[in-house]
């Protein structure tokens, strides 16, 4: 090799002996609703965790990696934010509920309501902060509690409405009114979120064995209206 001649260096290190300076890697800047997406998880853990009065802008900025300017450059305010997450779950829950009783018709009730569920046991242990958030009352603050009734009234209408499309919906309910598939609406809504908070108290008990409890406390009363309906329908 001439003297001229100098081997390319290797080892991030120059022919002086130094290190090489490298520019630092440039991070990928998110999109919008990528950063959008990681406040309203990092949100949904902070009023799982403390609740709404106890959850801060700041806290949920920090956990999104973002700064408190970022979080309202999305979302108007902390009610806001928590809004949006609670018609997040109920519309995730009702799309649900429609997916998993589809089949009226070609499917027995029963096995339809098993599925559901069993869809609703996956979720909820799937999502235990968003489950946490949605199902336990909003204290500390009338707007949200006022915000989180009003989003369950609107699920439980909704609700109701899916009930309807059974078949035996008028044993079911007591009769085919809004307000009577409504009630029946709030015993499956009312069941299902108290065994959803039992369950947060006691995540050691099997996927498996909620879905038995939901189906034997919540379902069985309804099953035997419709047994009785058959049996009562001339022919």
């Amino acid at each position: 090799m001439s003297k001229q001649e100098v081997r390319a260096p290797t080892g991030g290190r120059r022919p002086d002996g130094a290190h090489e300076r490298r520019p630092p890697a440039r991070r990928r800047r998110l999109r919008a609703a990528e950063r959008r997406e990681l406040i309203e998880r990092a949100a949904t853990e902070v009023f799982a965790e403390h609740g709404y009065a106890g959850a801060s802008i700041d806290e949920i900025a920090r956990r999104s990696g973002v700064t408190p300017p970022v979080v309202y450059d999305h979302f108007a305010s902390k009610l806001d934010l928590f809004t949006r997450l609670l018609e997040r779950t109920r519309d995730e829950l009702l799309a649900m509920w429609v997916e998993q009783l589809a089949g009226v018709g070609e499917q027995p009730t029963d096995v339809r309501m098993r599925r559901a569920f069993a869809a609703w046991a996956r979720y909820v242990e799937a999502n235990r902060f968003a489950s946490r958030m949605y199902f336990q009352e909003a204290t500390g603050d009338p707007d949200a509690r006022a915000a989180h009734r009003a989003i369950q009234a609107q699920g439980r209408a909704a609700l109701g409405a899916i009930v309807g499309q059974e078949p035996a919906a008028e044993q079911i309910a007591g009769g085919t009114d809004p307000e009577a598939l409504e009630m029946a609406a709030e015993v499956i809504r009312a069941g299902l979120a108290g065994l959803a908070i039992w369950w947060d108290e006691h995540p050691h008990v099997a996927r498996e064995r909620i879905v038995e409890t939901a189906m034997s406390v919540l379902w069985v009363g309804f099953e035997r209206l419709q047994d009785e309906a058959a049996q009562s329908t001339p022919g």
